[in-house]
């Protein structure tokens, strides 16, 4: 980042010498000139470049502002937001100082990295925009007119776009595809649109729904808290289902989820469109009595053996209200320590295909790793700064994060392929490979970007930029 010497020195205890060295003095000063400390997210650019993420993000939008007196791009705020949010600065206040760094103009493509060019003598040598101007970007345009309010966000483009970079990702059409779907938390501290306390979560929140295919995030449906958790998924379904099939018309695909997903409308619509689901199944004194007998052999193992005792029991069941038919449910008979531990889902694939085991075991609980990859969009990438008060603006936020998510899933996939990062969560990619110190220098004709020469990870960083420079580009 651009820091200015302001003069002024600062004297630490000194380093201390022996028989051979004399005592060094430990100065230190604000005169480095232009350094930055995220030089690694040349590569994410890099990755950006050739698959088209934000440039097809920044397609969804709209700009009716007066082009002569345009100085940052719908594209340049995007990616100057994106790259923040990879980076670690989930505040719109902190780009009030990232706005010097020409490391980060050069990864917004800024023609002038440095900002001498810019209109005004108050932004010379800012060449990114501040917290004011982005903040007016995040108060998208729908309805409502204002001078602060000229750029228009297409919602259902934007929708699409995800589902693209997932369809996109691909040489050919896979056999079989599962999507997972979940609902989790957002607190709320404020006054948010839509504030609603959750008696689940035991706070003021939203309820987002999230959609994946394996690493690849397709939805992010920011939703209030006063309804059930399935509530929207099946339009949402049927939306991504409609554009997949557009593409791949033989593609196998299954729903997957937990018991807030098993709705008869969702069940009805999987088996009438050739869809497979595995829901889990909310317990009740009818399912447990059905494996009632499974459940005291698997006592009498865990009694013999000390050790957790599964037995499963494959059956047809049917609510007396809720289902319109009988429909297969794999029962779960588990001892463990703590004692009985049943376990019921419901599935619309036959015997032939999977036995109760495998699909319990195999099917059904693979569905923990969409979690982590949630946590991974709330933790690392800030999902949760919904801190707006319009439910729309609070939208564009979570689009921005799932964006981020995509920008580093896309350099995990296909960059880090055969490194010891292959499998790196979101945080460890930043810490280990986008977080490295770097001179930056900016002349007419390039930007030199010199490394720090102790950074240990130089090797993975040689093989990242090799795949990328290997990949197809889209």
């Amino acid at each position: 980042m651009n820091t200015d010497c302001t003069g002024q020195s600062w004297f630490f205890q000194p380093l201390n010498g022996n028989k051979k060295n004399r005592q060094r003095e430990v100065r230190a000063a604000f005169d480095g000139g232009d350094i930055t400390s995220d030089a690694g997210a040349l590569l994410l650019r890099e990755a950006d470049h050739r698959f088209g993420i934000i440039r097809r993000f920044a397609a969804c939008f709209r700009d009716l502002r007066n082009p002569e007196l345009i100085e940052h791009t719908v594209t340049e705020l995007l990616s100057q937001r994106i790259y923040g949010l990879a980076l670690g600065y989930e505040d719109l206040n902190d780009h009030d100082d990232l706005r010097y760094d020409p490391l980060l103009a050069t990864l917004c493509d800024k023609a002038d990295p440095v900002g001498k060019n810019r209109l005004q003598k108050r932004d010379k040598g800012k060449p990114l925009a501040g917290k004011s101007t982005l903040n007016r970007f995040e108060l998208p345009r729908t309805n409502e007119t204002g001078r602060y309010r000229k750029i228009i966000a297409d919602i259902q483009a934007i929708d699409r776009t995800f589902v693209d970079i997932f369809l996109s990702a691909h040489q050919k059409a896979p056999k079989r595809i599962v999507l997972d779907l979940d609902a989790t938390d957002d607190p709320l501290h404020g006054k948010q649109e839509g504030k609603f306390f959750h008696g689940y979560y035991k706070c003021h929140c939203y309820l987002p729904l999230y959609i994946f295919c394996g690493d690849f995030l397709l939805c992010s449906r920011l939703r209030t808290a006063d309804r059930d958790g399935a509530d929207g998924s099946l339009e949402e379904v049927e939306r991504i289902v409609r554009q997949i099939r557009e593409r791949w018309p033989r593609v196998e695909i299954a729903l997957r989820g937990d018991s807030g997903f098993c709705r008869e409308a969702l069940m009805s619509w999987c088996e009438e469109n050739l869809v497979h689901y595995v829901f889990g199944l909310a317990r009740n004194t009818r399912l447990e009595d059905m494996i009632n007998k499974q459940m005291k052999k698997a006592a009498r193992r865990y009694k013999e053996t000390g050790e957790a005792a599964r037995v499963y029991r494959d059956f047809r069941y049917r609510t007396r209200k809720s289902w319109g038919r009988k429909r297969r449910v794999i029962g779960k008979a588990e001892y463990l320590k703590k004692g009985r531990n049943p376990r019921f889902v419901v599935t619309s694939y036959t015997k032939n295909i999977y036995d109760g085991k495998t699909l319990y075991e195999k099917e059904y609980c693979a569905r923990g790793d969409m979690e982590n990859r949630i946590k991974e969009q709330q933790l690392w990438l800030f999902a949760d700064r919904t801190s707006t008060h319009e439910l729309v603006s609070n939208q564009l936020r979570l689009y921005l994060s799932s964006m981020g998510y995509c920008l580093m899933e896309t350099l995990r996939r296909v960059g880090l392929r055969g490194t010891r990062l292959a499998r790196a969560q979101c945080n460890t990619i930043r810490t280990r490979l986008l977080k490295i110190g770097a001179w930056v220098g900016v002349s007419v004709r390039r930007v030199v970007v010199s490394f720090c020469s102790s950074y240990p990870y130089k090797d993975v960083f040689a093989a990242v930029y090799e795949n990328l420079a290997r990949a197809a580009p889209v």
